[in-house]
C-alpha cells in the first residue's frame, strides 16, 4: 500500500497574515454588432462628403467666384481754374456736400479789378465805332480808293495792246501794272481801317466776357454730391491754377471690379447675375449684375507690361477685370471705394 507523503509547509510565525494570493480579472465581455455601427457611421459620413462634392461642383460649373476684387468709384479731384489766396474754404475732412455747393473762396479783389478795366476798353471801342466822323471819312477812303484803282486797271487795260504792237514803250506797260497793284493795296487799306473798328470792339467784348469768366472762378463748387476727401487747403495759402486742394467722392456711384482668371470667363457675359460679401460687413448679401468686361488683363495695363519676347517666359494665368454693378444702394451698408469684396457670378 503506497503511503502519500504531503509537501513540508513552511509553518509562518504567529502574528503574520498569509500572503494574498492574486485573482485573475477575467476579460471584459464586448458587445455585439460594435463593427457594423461604426461602418454605418463612416458610410453616412462618407456618403455626406460625396453629397457635398457633387453639390460643389455642380455649383460650379455655373458660378464663378473670386475674392480678387474690391469696390471702385470716382475720386474727383477739386483744382481751381485761377489763382489767388484762398479767403475762405466751407467745408471740413469727410463732410457731405452736393453739387453747387461752394467749396472754396477766392480773394477776387485782382479779378474785380480786371473785369473793370475791360469793361471800359469795350465802352471806349463802343465809342468809336458810334463816332459817325470817323466813319463817315473811313468810308470816303474807300470810295476813292476803289475809284483809283478802277482807274489804274482801266489805264493798264489800254496800254496792253499798244505794248504788244510796240507803241509805247516797255517802261509804261510796268509802270501801268504798278500803279493798279498800289491802288488794290490802297484800298485794301481803307477797307480795313473801315471794319478796324469793329473788329476792335469784338476784341474788346471777348477780353470783356473772360474776366467776368476768371471772375466767377474765385469760387470754387462741388462738381457733384459726394464726400469730401484728402482736404489740403487753408485760410491764406497761395494757390495756383491746376494744383489740388481736396477730392469728392461720390458714394452713390460704385461699382466692383472682380479680376477673374482668364479660364473663368468663358460664359461671363453683361447682363449675367452677381452676388457679392463685403469684408466690413460680415453676413450680408449684396446683389448685382454684370456691366461690362476689361478689353485686355490687368497685367497690360501696368506700370511694366511684361514682355515675353525677352526669353525668360514663364506661363501665369492671366486675370482679367470684370465690372460688376451693384443692383441698388444700401444706405445702411455703403460701398466705399477701396473696400474688399468676395463676388460669385451665375454664368448659366
Amino acid at each position: 500500500m503506497a503511503t502519500i507523503i504531503e509537501p513540508e509547509r513552511k509553518q509562518q510565525p504567529a502574528g503574520r497574515p498569509a500572503p494574498a494570493v492574486p485573482v485573475e480579472t477575467p476579460p471584459p465581455v464586448r458587445p455585439r454588432g460594435g463593427k457594423p455601427i461604426a461602418f454605418a457611421i463612416m458610410g453616412v459620413v462618407v456618403l455626406a462628403l460625396l453629397g457635398f462634392g457633387v453639390r460643389r461642383y455642380v455649383y460650379g460649373l455655373s458660378h464663378v467666384s473670386t475674392d480678387n476684387a474690391q469696390v471702385d468709384g470716382h475720386i474727383i479731384p477739386i483744382l481751381p481754374k485761377v489763382g489767388g489766396f484762398v479767403a475762405e474754404v466751407r467745408v471740413d475732412e469727410n463732410q457731405r456736400v452736393k453739387g453747387g455747393d461752394t467749396l472754396v473762396v477766392l480773394d477776387d479783389r485782382d479779378y474785380k479789378v480786371r473785369l473793370a478795366q475791360a469793361e471800359a476798353d469795350l465802352a471806349a471801342a463802343l465809342a468809336t465805332v458810334s463816332n459817325r466822323s470817323r466813319v463817315g471819312q473811313a468810308e470816303a477812303q474807300v470810295e476813292q480808293a476803289q475809284a483809283n484803282a478802277s482807274k489804274a486797271h482801266a489805264d493798264l487795260e489800254r496800254i496792253k495792246p499798244l505794248a504788244e504792237k510796240d507803241i509805247v514803250a516797255p517802261q509804261q506797260l510796268d509802270a501801268a501794272e504798278a500803279a493798279a497793284r498800289a491802288a488794290d493795296a490802297a484800298l485794301a487799306a481803307a477797307q480795313a481801317a473801315l471794319t478796324g473798328a469793329d473788329a476792335h470792339v469784338a476784341a474788346a467784348r471777348a477780353a470783356r466776357d473772360q474776366a467776368a469768366l476768371n471772375l466767377s472762378y474765385t469760387r470754387i463748387t462741388a462738381p457733384t454730391s459726394g464726400v469730401v476727401s484728402k482736404k489740403t487747403v487753408e485760410v491764406g495759402q497761395l494757390v495756383q491754377a491746376g494744383q489740388p486742394l481736396m477730392s469728392v467722392v461720390p458714394l452713390e456711384d460704385v461699382w466692383l471690379t472682380a479680376n477673374l482668371k482668364e479660364t473663368e470667363i468663358e460664359d461671363v457675359k453683361p447682363g449675367d447675375p452677381a452676388e457679392f460679401t463685403v469684408d466690413a460687413y460680415p453676413g450680408i448679401r449684396f446683389s448685382g449684375h454684370v456691366e461690362s468686361l476689361s478689353p485686355a488683363t490687368g497685367a497690360r495695363f501696368s506700370l511694366l507690361p511684361p514682355d515675353n519676347a525677352t526669353g525668360n517666359f514663364t506661363k501665369v494665368v492671366q486675370r482679367v477685370p470684370v465690372r460688376v454693378r451693384p443692383d441698388r444702394p444700401d444706405p445702411a451698408h455703403p460701398l466705399r471705394p477701396g473696400m474688399s469684396v468676395v463676388v460669385t457670378i451665375k454664368t448659366k
